[in-house]
């Protein structure tokens, strides 16, 4: 089986994203996991760049690194001066890492235009920065940057900017598309040219302008690149580099390569998320491999065959890469996907009778109405369980009044009154808040605190709301996503209303009631194992 190296650059390359500012803990905390799953190479950061990546490298010195070898990034040495006199070459040696990767210019344009430099001074700046690197007891890779372009534009002189860094005593090569413009069969093609040409290990680091960079990365491996480089969920500047979360599985599951050690593929959904919530973006569900729909189904017709045997429209299982199967109920929905519902929230419905047929088409007329549960699979939970089992709400809403007060000082007061019922008991109580929804969830918390303690540890994840229809202006109808966390899990609610306090309440009270049900159900499960007699031995 041939092994391919994986080398992740989500805490440099990745950090240059629109919108993602990893923090020091957040980087030692990314980089510790990407040792875990078994990466070849991490590249930390810019050491000369910045005053974080600095700080990182010192507190990355103290870290154990059982599979990773910890990389630090610079550029060659800059025109006219020696390596010994640049600022960057100095902090690579002081950064304490093992192995640097340093970039230079494959393109002629580029030296010229960027670096406005002479082609000559361009291949001495490559060999020199290499080779006191590695005089320096270091391990230098090279990377050649828009080496693509730059082979497309002037093929010897990219060429000889690759023999300078073998001249130079370069580890690894890695051919960079980085304009992410190539396209696949170019890859290819340029990549067994160098091949040829190049004994030095080659890599490849590709960009995703042209949503080709997975692709890219593939054709490269095939045409023998042994490195591959990318980042966690694409992160990158511009359109993002080649998704690991994606070359992976392709690579282990496609291609029958190596690639991180032992069952680690199938923890690359947790490592996607992970990453994600470090960097403050929402995972992208679409995405292949580990994204939330990527194992989604709709169609009724997808899901009665699924039902017979998932290969019929999975390509892979999904557990392959820790993620899991969804069927969604919509509109689109036949009685397969009903069904697969009731099985998976364990309900004992065996047929599809009339009652269950009434169900579905109460379903498909809520969703007409702008209802969408493929969002808020708590709420169709919910709706499910209240057609069957004698389900009882926990609480009931007697009165709600919302009082935002404007001031002449430019303050905004906002207050809930709340009447409920709980059991026996009628509670009354009041909440402010910095908004009406937010003192309408406060006082809501507030009522039910004391009767159901497990809501203190629910908290909201996201809030979204948006307009179905623009046509009856303010009065138009809105959706309000809500999503809940407890902290081990999340789940989605829904309201609809013209009214948007009223789609607030729908969603919010289907919230608490579904943390309630899952926390029920969970200490149901847990006093069942603990009560279980001990097997034989």
């Amino acid at each position: 089986m041939r092994s391919i190296e994986l080398y992740d650059t989500t805490l440099r390359d990745g950090a240059q994203g629109e919108g993602i500012t990893f923090s020091l803990e957040d980087k030692l905390k990314i980089v510790q996991r990407l040792d875990q799953m078994g990466f070849h190479y991490v590249e930390g950061g810019w050491p000369g760049s910045n005053p974080k990546d600095l700080a990182f490298f010192k507190r990355a010195k103290n870290i154990y690194f059982n599979n990773t070898v910890l990389t630090a990034f610079s550029s060659t040495r800059k025109p006219g001066i020696t390596p010994e006199e640049d600022h960057n070459m100095k902090c690579l040696v002081e950064s304490a890492v093992s192995t640097v990767a340093i970039f230079g210019k494959s393109w002629d344009f580029h030296v010229e235009r960027a670096l406005e430099t002479t082609l000559d001074e361009n291949l001495n700046m490559i060999q020199d920065s290499l080779a006191y690197l590695i005089s320096k007891g270091l391990t230098a890779f090279y990377d050649a940057e828009h080496f693509f372009d730059g082979y497309k534009a002037n093929p010897e002189y990219a060429l000889a900017t690759l023999d300078a860094a073998v001249k130079g005593g370069a580890s690894r090569i890695i051919l960079c598309d980085t304009n992410g413009g190539s396209m696949p069969w170019e890859i290819s093609n340029i990549v067994s040219l160098v091949r040829e040409r190049i004994q030095v290990p080659l890599g490849i680091h590709c960009h995703n302008d042209s949503e080709l960079a997975v692709a890219n990365s593939l054709a490269a491996v095939q045409a023998g690149c042994f490195q591959v480089q990318g980042t966690v969920n694409g992160y990158g500047e511009r359109c993002g580099n080649a998704n690991l979360c994606s070359l992976i599985p392709n690579l282990c599951y496609k291609c029958g390569m190596e690639t991180l050690p032992g069952a680690n593929v199938n923890r690359i959904t947790e490592l996607s998320r992970f990453v994600s919530e470090l960097a403050n973006m929402s995972p992208a569900s679409s995405q292949p491999y580990v994204g939330s729909s990527a194992f989604a189904h709709k169609g009724g017709v997808h899901v009665s065959a699924l039902q017979k045997n998932p290969r019929t429209y999975e390509h892979i299982e999904p557990e392959l890469v820790g993620n899991n199967r969804r069927v969604l109920v919509s509109e689109l929905s036949g009685m397969s996907n009903l069904l697969y519902k009731y099985r998976e929230l364990n309900l004992d419905v065996r047929n599809t009778g009339r009652e269950e047929r009434q169900v579905l088409e109460e379903l498909k007329e809520m969703e007409h109405r702008g209802y969408q549960f493929e969002g808020a699979e708590g709420s169709f939970a919910l709706r499910i369980r209240k057609a069957y089992h004698d389900y009882q709400e926990p609480f009931e809403l007697n009165n709600l009044r919302i009082m935002i007060e404007m001031r002449d000082d430019g303050q905004v007061r906002s207050e809930a009154v709340i009447k409920m019922t709980v059991g026996d008991h009628e509670v009354h109580t009041a909440a402010e808040g910095n908004g009406p929804v937010n003192a309408l969830d406060n006082a809501l918390r507030k009522a039910l605190n004391d009767f159901f303690p497990a809501i203190k540890e629910m908290h909201l994840a996201d809030y979204k709301v948006r307009v179905l229809e623009g046509k009856d202006g303010t009065g138009s109808m809105v959706r309000v996503l809500v999503e809940t966390t407890d902290g081990k899990k999340n789940w989605g609610t829904i309201g609809v209303s013209p009214n948007i306090i009223e789609a607030s309440w729908q969603a919010l009270v289907d919230s608490i009631t579904y943390g309630l049900l899952q926390h029920e159900e969970s200490k149901n499960k847990n006093s069942m194992s603990s009560t279980a007699a001990p097997a034989d031995v």
